[in-house]
């Protein structure tokens, strides 16, 4: 149902007809996140420039009973950003302000466009910087890190984004605006902003946000190295941590990701091999030198092929460059593919991969694999072609994979978040009381579910009647009929 000219004068009045999108044309360009497969127009998008002006845009929500999904950079992978059709879009883009960085604290104050890598550019010059690092750090914001609780290839060492962050300005379902956790990493009362973190904007709009900030480490030290299998780099990894030696990062590429992301960036990886680690040390420098040597014996043991360590922060950079272009280049080797997140534990990551490689072949579908080795994190890319007709076996194929990691005793997400993707498989998971109590949470945030709705949570609605693209009618195919 269309939005009447009543509401949509009311958004204009409240921040501006200039920052209001109402043609068509335009709002198609916020129809999707980076999960494609998924999209719908929303009625309208808002551009808010300031926190004021969003908190005025949800209270005409709140008046009007309009659905509402806030955006950032549109990155994430699991549907979270999904408009809704009545309903309109909340961009942030425009709140991208640094607006302090404060050296003695270790902290920097951010509004949510801001960028995942421009936070740590803005703290480079005191020798700080901010640790959680996705894929997308280029591109993706801290508001959308937040809502996804984002992490990255620095986790292991480091922790997730509730790990660095301290406190949100936050713009309730109702319009009001609040500010959940403090200067400290220790709050008296309930973890309102530990609820609210990772709520995939369910809960709310996040407007301004406060991070600690690291010190830079004394040195790092990284390899890339190359093995015969699968399993043998899975052994490296337990055989890493077993050692207790907690790398910054521990990284596996497969063959199809090795070749798909050294034809896009030229990165010194061996195209052909069956598995890469990129295994990362970072501290101070005697006891980096130590474990490294550590790290390079466990590697020897298990057959490593070719062991290549970086002599330089440019060597660095591209064996980095590489990893972090995986995803993007997977789409030189394949015109559409799902990206999965489900994680397992360390010590079944030869059983899974194996497994997820059967089921691929069994679907008649390639599979390619990236992930967080040292959390089992895994990131596995269903290969298909839309043009095809393979779209509905790939969607059931990535689903499988998430609900596979949750059978061998892990989660259907460690960083890209549940959103629209894997709403259906939350009973997978968690038990219907478990679901009940997160349903109640939510309703207490926001009673009339206007609040990026379909989200997370399994609906009949949304599990009966999956969002993707458009599939049209035998009739209108054959020109009897026409879609408006």
């Amino acid at each position: 149902m269309a939005l009447e000219t009543g509401v949509r004068s009311a958004f204009a009045r409240a921040i501006g007809a200039e920052n209001v999108i109402d043609d068509p044309v335009r709002c198609r360009s916020y129809e999707c996140d980076g999960l494609t497969g998924y999209r719908v127009v929303p009625e309208l998008v808002l551009l808010p420039r300031d926190a004021e002006a969003v908190a005025a845009a949800v209270r005409v929500c709140a008046q009007h009973k309009v659905p509402f999904v806030a955006r950032g950079a549109g990155t994430g992978l699991s549907g979270g950003a999904l408009p809704v059709a009545d309903g309109v879009v909340i961009s942030l883009s425009r709140l991208k302000r640094v607006l302090e960085i404060d050296p003695v604290n270790r902290r920097a104050v951010l509004e949510p466009g801001v960028t995942n890598l421009e936070i740590t550019a803005a703290a480079a010059p005191h020798g700080l910087y901010y640790a959680p690092d996705p894929s997308s750090q280029q591109v993706c914001t801290i508001g959308g890190n937040v809502a996804e609780n984002s992490g990255g290839a620095h986790c292991l060492k480091y922790g997730f984004t509730t790990n660095h962050v301290l406190s949100m300005e936050v713009v309730l379902p109702d319009g009001s605006l609040v500010t959940l956790g403090g200067d400290s990493a220790e709050q008296a009362g309930p973890d309102l902003r530990g609820v609210f973190l990772g709520s995939e904007g369910t809960l709310g709009i996040t407007t301004k946000i406060t991070v600690r900030l690291l010190r830079a480490p004394e040195t790092v030290r990284t390899l890339l190295a190359d093995f015969p299998s699968v399993s043998a780099a899975g052994d490296v990894v337990s055989d890493i941590v077993a050692a207790g030696i907690i790398p910054a990062a521990v990284e596996m590429m497969d063959t199809l990701a090795i070749e798909a992301a050294e034809e896009a960036v030229h990165a010194g990886y061996t195209v052909g091999v069956p598995a890469a680690l990129v295994v990362e040390l970072d501290g101070p420098v005697e006891e980096c030198e130590v474990q490294f040597e550590q790290v390079k014996a466990i590697c020897d043991k298990h057959g490593c092929t070719r062991l290549h360590i970086a002599g330089s922060p440019e060597e660095r950079a591209a064996i980095w460059r590489g990893r972090k272009a995986a995803f993007a280049a997977v789409g030189r080797i394949s015109p559409d593919y799902f990206v999965q997140d489900g994680v397992v534990p360390r010590t079944r990551l030869a059983e899974v991969l194996d497994r997820i490689a059967r089921m691929g072949r069994d679907a008649g579908l390639r599979v390619a694999n990236v992930f967080h080795a040292g959390d089992g994190n895994l990131h596995p890319l269903v290969l298909y072609s839309a043009a095809a007709g393979e779209t509905e076996r790939a969607e059931r194929l990535s689903g499988e994979i998430a609900e596979l990691c949750v059978e061998l005793g892990g989660s259907l997400s460690g960083e890209h978040g549940i959103g629209t993707d894997k709403a259906c498989s939350m009973p997978k998971m968690f038990g219907e009381d478990d679901l009940a109590v997160m349903h109640r949470v939510r309703d207490a945030f926001d009673p009339d579910g206007l609040c990026n709705p379909g989200k997370v949570l399994p609906t009949p609605r949304l599990c009966g009647e999956r969002p993707g693209k458009y599939r049209p009618h035998p009739l209108e195919e054959s020109g009897v009929i026409e879609r408006l």
